[in-house]
């Protein structure tokens, strides 16, 4: 393949203008953009729970195009909220709860929340999916099995989720500490095959740990309806700029391992992936995070120069390296994280007034 497309899907709140709670009216939203717009209907889709859509944008090879239709998706999910009353917000976690969370009327879902309990209920987290076009299975396995030990650095500068019911968590994404009470959400071992993967997969359904393809919540995985491997690791970003960011290496990653010289990096155990992807999530990118190559505890920014440096030829290839050279400051002086705890901070201490600068920032573009 020459040039391989990417996508990205984006997962955003509802909340209430008036109390900042979410509410629980993606039928509503989605009904109006169904009855008053004429853009593709699989754009904006349903979630597990009524207070989330999603966003899907198509699929692109230029980073300016993905930024354009990231920013175009959230205006026309902004303004079908607006007119039923409520507005939209990007960030990994739920802040102010208006109740119990609704389950979208689909059977599946239905049946998930009946099957797993308590454990769906952080399944009302928002995440960004990014999609990287593959030739085959076997193709992105490859590329699963390399790229893994990175994607903790992708959760660090994804990192959006400080505040949890009310709470400072003390974490940069309590989002992925809650999606990982899934029995199927991990990061994963080396496969070595397709073979390999599929039999796992298969192994996991047979035991209910999931109930279907779909929910073989792995940080990066087979997508099951497109040729792409789907990375899942990121909390969703307020600052579109910051989603284009981590889909663009995201597409580096792969392609330098399937079109370049390979990753640098061995395969890890799942113990040290699982503490790499902890400190991921407990300080984002404002402490040490464990280098790819050496596992050894190294300060965020010197990891984050070293995933830059690592994937630059392709980076270049897709005239991507000054879009990212341009972001890679902005991230480290200042996180999707960090920004929630500064509103907090300048409004004396007001979850609300968080919500209300995630509302502006979302959809600022």
């Amino acid at each position: 393949m020459d040039r391989r497309p990417l996508g990205v899907e984006e997962e955003l709140l509802l909340v209430d203008p008036r109390t900042r709670a979410t509410v629980p009216r993606a039928q509503q939203v989605l009904q109006y953009a169904a009855d008053h717009d004429a853009e593709p209907a699989d754009e904006l889709d349903h979630e597990l729970f009524a207070h989330q859509l999603e966003t899907r944008t198509p699929p692109v090879l230029d980073a300016t195009d993905l930024h354009r239709h990231l920013v175009r998706l959230r205006r026309r999910a902004a303004d079908a909220a607006e007119a039923v009353g409520t507005r939209t917000a990007a960030t990994g976690a739920v802040l102010l709860p208006g109740g119990p969370p609704r389950t979208t009327r689909d059977d599946r879902y239905l049946t998930m929340v009946a099957t797993f309990g308590e454990v769906a209920r952080p399944g009302g987290t928002c995440g960004q999916h990014v999609h990287v076009q593959v030739d085959s299975d076997e193709e992105g396995v490859r590329a699963i099995d390399a790229v893994t030990p990175w994607l903790p650095v992708l959760l660090a500068i994804s990192a959006n989720s400080p505040f949890y019911h009310r709470r400072d968590t003390r974490y940069a994404s309590w989002r992925s500490q809650a999606w990982a009470q899934w029995p199927s959400s991990s990061a994963t071992e080396p496969f070595g095959s397709a073979a390999a993967y599929h039999a796992l997969s298969r192994a996991l359904i047979a035991s209910g740990a999931a109930m279907d393809h779909g929910m073989l919540y792995f940080d990066a995985r087979l997508s099951v309806h497109q040729p792409t491997v789907e990375v899942r690791i990121g909390d969703v970003c307020t600052d579109p700029a910051d989603a284009t960011l981590v889909a663009v290496l995201t597409r580096a990653l792969v392609c330098q391992e399937l079109d370049g010289g390979g990753l640098p990096g061995g395969r890890w155990r799942a113990e040290l992936l699982k503490a790499a992807r902890w400190r991921a999530a407990r300080y984002g990118l404002t402490d040490r995070l464990l280098d790819p190559v050496t596992a050894e505890l190294t300060p965020a920014r010197d990891v984050l120069h070293l995933l830059v440096a690592s994937v630059r030829e392709q980076l270049e290839a897709y005239d991507d390296a000054a879009l990212v050279e341009a972001s890679v400051p902005r991230v480290l002086a200042e996180g999707g994280a960090t920004r929630q705890r500064a509103a907090y901070e300048r409004s004396g201490g007001s979850i609300a007034a968080v919500v209300d600068d995630l509302v502006r920032r979302t959809n600022a573009g």
